[in-house]
């Protein structure tokens, strides 16, 4: 997940700085073209890392998955209900 997280942020911040320094050159204030490159930003990423971003969607599910797995093994240890792992530490 880390990698594809990094090279989705790099990619993003990466866009964000040529296009705000796109209007920056063109005469435009810095904040304004900060502002207008984050909005330009957000639109183009959805086109041009659909890919990236669709891998990056999974990866995301797959670790809620696995917290929400762990969340409900210790549930249950908690309860003192299932096979005993967790019992077997307190002694």
């Amino acid at each position: 997940m880390s990698r594809n997280l990094v090279v989705y942020t790099a990619l993003r911040l990466a866009m964000l700085v040529v296009v705000a320094a796109v209007l920056m050159v063109a005469g435009v204030p810095a904040l304004v073209a900060v502002l207008i490159a984050l909005v330009v930003t957000f639109a183009l990423s959805l086109v041009l890392f659909r890919d990236l971003r669709g891998r990056l969607d999974a990866d995301l599910a797959g670790a809620r998955a696995r917290r929400r797995a762990e969340r409900d093994r210790l549930r249950t240890a908690l309860r003192g209900e299932g096979d005993g792992d967790a019992r077997g530490a307190e002694s």
